[in-house]
């Protein structure tokens, strides 16, 4: 298992918590949770209500929408941040391609963050809106 030193540098890595402060990252990696995960666990699956965050520290995971493959993520990219919202049902199936290890941030641990820190969510919706309009650039060519 990593430091909570080297896994708050490793949140701060990550796009959707880029403005965070040393402080508020810290303090979120006090309300995560490092998990381990072997070849084919599906860490997601279309249609079931989602309820967690995920960051991938090491591994890939391929993305599959109606059972087609539509894309493979690797360290540092993150998935289920909607999750964090509402307990929609999930968009994708997620699923190790490999061992990983994945950073997981639960709907109830991410409630506990924003009563912790009242900043965090706005960044964190910052955060949503630019990787949505980043999405929307990509699917406009």
């Amino acid at each position: 298992m990593r430091s909570k030193r080297e896994l708050t540098e490793l949140l701060g890595a990550v796009d959707l918590f880029s403005r965070c402060s040393r402080a508020e990252l810290k303090t979120v990696t006090r309300h995560v949770e490092t998990v381990r995960l072997d070849p084919g666990i599906e860490l997601t699956h279309q249609g079931d209500p989602g309820d967690a965050f995920y960051v991938i520290l090491d591994g890939h995971a391929r993305v599959t929408l109606d059972g087609d493959g539509v894309d493979t993520l690797g360290p540092g990219q993150y998935f289920g941040e909607l999750a964090l919202l509402d307990k929609a049902p999930r968009n994708a199936t997620v699923t190790a391609l490999t061992g990983m290890e994945v950073v997981v941030l639960g709907q109830r641990e991410f409630g506990g963050l924003i009563d912790e820190v009242p900043g965090f969510a706005r960044k964190l919706l910052a955060g949503m809106a630019r990787r949505l309009r980043d999405q929307d650039a990509k699917s406009v060519q």
